[in-house]
């Protein structure tokens, strides 16, 4: 093809391409660098890492006025990396000097892939659907990894699990954390 051809055929391209992925819909899933990962420390620091050890919860309101048993949207950082994350909801399970304490949701289902994800580490329990999915999907949320969330960095609310269900995640929490088992099914 000829050069004068194809420059003539690029800016159409471009723009077939463009209007192609606005119109999916879709949410990117490219990883997003954490606020203030860029070299410039943001207001609390960098991120201290995952909470470790024992954790009680209560019910109650946190210092930051954010309910536990509440969902909020925040910034997540990756297990592997902690530079990078991404926006995800998470249920609200304490509070520890100026970071909540949550655990992040997803709406996959794993119960299909139960015995890899609980010979990788990984551990479930269903929480129902609510107000923070849009889509009004089933949750779950993950037992085994406690989240620090800088409260100034909570960008939504999406509402709270029943009590009975936020029981059920502590004790299911507390059972993980002493090697037993646990109802992962409380709804």
């Amino acid at each position: 093809m000829p050069l004068p051809r194809l420059a003539r055929l690029l800016p159409r391209l471009t723009r077939t391409v463009t209007a192609g992925s606005a119109r999916s819909g879709r949410a990117s899933s490219r990883q997003e660098p954490r606020p203030g990962a860029d070299g410039a420390a943001d207001a609390r620091g960098t991120y201290p890492g995952d909470h470790e050890g024992p954790l009680r919860i209560t019910s109650g309101t946190t210092p930051f006025g954010i309910d536990v048993g509440e969902v909020v949207w925040s910034w997540v950082p990756y297990e592997e990396d902690h530079s990078q994350g991404k926006d995800r909801p998470v249920l609200v399970v304490g509070a520890e000097t100026t970071w909540l304490l949550a655990l992040p949701l997803t709406s996959a289902d794993h119960d299909v892939d139960e015995d890899q994800e609980r010979r990788a580490g990984r551990h479930w329990i269903d929480v129902g659907a609510g107000g923070w999915d849009r889509q009004r999907r089933r949750s779950e949320a993950r037992v085994d990894r406690v989240v620090r969330v800088d409260p100034e960095g909570v960008r939504r609310a999406g509402g709270n699990v029943e009590p009975h269900v936020l029981a059920a995640v502590a004790e299911a929490v507390q059972a993980v954390a002493e090697g037993r088992g646990y109802d992962d099914d409380p709804v």
